[in-house]
């Protein structure tokens, strides 16, 4: 344990490879000056890895979220369950089972999310009243497809603070955040197999989930606008949710690059597109298919890399020293 205290003093940290999977910008952080250092006889000093999920931080913050989960109802009134996802660095993707006893109160509940402590730094929150377990984020994706209105359903909130380390947004510590519900009884079937068409400057289609369509694109600083012009196209009109990445091959690996890919490539105000767009009472709405732009950006930190030699070192060392249920 620490003592000492922090004295407004400032100084430059970084880059450095976070837990996003990214290498980060440096940043100037707050000093924390010590005094003094608490340990037991024979102390071993407490690190922890951290890197492109998943690294040390994703199994401590899984096991913390078990732990604590008992005391999210007692907190936060409605909240019946609450899944932070590490695959996405934890801030980028959230999710919570709620209570929708009135209309709307599922909304209510989001907002109570959104408004707690560290949760506040939630770029992606899936609210759903289901009777399903939100810590499967296949089944709860699919879920939410099935019932979600996309006029009434999904709420971007522009102009917002965003984590640090999250340089999705148009500058540092800022960007925008969505929440997107899907309540209630089944409303459609979605579709599994891809029998449409692609503009030119797409390819490699593969309906990686239900209702959930990836799509190979020209890389973003030659051709910005066709997450808008994909979701205009004819040939892809069956499908809900289409994202648009760089390689279709490495966010379809496993349900890991997926998710990954995924949330830590767009800004919810910026890289969300419908085939049509409305405003009804101040409300934004969206019709199908919705394209997220998960593509790279120019302003996007580079993805962290593990050397070779390092990686070979830790792979040969890991069985012995990762206890099984944690692999």
């Amino acid at each position: 344990m620490k003592q000492g205290g922090q004295h407004q003093l400032q100084q430059a940290e970084g880059p450095f490879g976070d837990h996003y999977g990214y290498n980060s910008l440096a940043h100037d952080y707050p000093v924390f000056q010590t005094t003094h250092l608490y340990h037991r006889k024979g102390a071993i000093y407490p690190a922890t890895v951290v890197g492109r999920p998943k690294q040390e931080d994703y199994f401590i913050g899984d096991f913390l979220q078990d732990l604590l989960s008992p005391l999210f109802p007692l907190v936060m009134k409605g909240v019946q369950q609450l899944k932070t996802f590490g695959e996405a660095g934890f801030h980028c993707l959230a999710a919570a089972k709620v209570s929708n006893r009135y209309p709307r109160e599922a909304f209510a509940s989001g907002l109570r999310v959104l408004g707690e402590g560290q949760l506040s730094l939630t770029k992606f929150l899936i609210i759903t009243d289901g009777c399903l377990d939100i810590a499967d984020f296949g089944k709860l994706w699919i879920h939410v497809l099935e019932r979600i209105q996309w006029d009434r359903d999904l709420f971007v909130f522009a102009n917002v603070s965003q984590d640090t380390l999250d340089y999705t947004g148009p500058s540092v510590n800022k960007g925008s955040k969505a929440m997107m519900m899907g309540l209630g009884e089944k409303r459609r079937d979605l579709p599994r197999e891809f029998s449409g068409s692609l503009p030119p400057d797409c390819a490699h289609p593969n309906a990686f989930l239900p209702g959930t369509l990836v799509v190979q694109g020209d890389a973003y600083e030659n051709n910005p606008e066709l997450g808008r012009k994909l979701a205009s196209w004819e040939g892809v009109a069956d499908w809900p949710v289409i994202l648009l990445v760089d390689s279709t091959a490495e966010a379809t690996e496993n349900m890991q690059e997926f998710v990954w890919t995924f949330f830590t490539r767009f800004e919810p105000a910026a890289d969300i597109h419908g085939k049509e767009q409305q405003v009804k009472r101040f409300h934004v709405g969206l019709t199908p298919p919705i394209v997220f732009d998960c593509r790279m950006k120019p302003w996007y930190t580079e993805v962290l890399e593990v050397d070779q030699a390092t990686k070979e070192l830790v792979d040969s060392k890991y069985n012995r020293i990762i206890p099984a249920q944690f692999r």
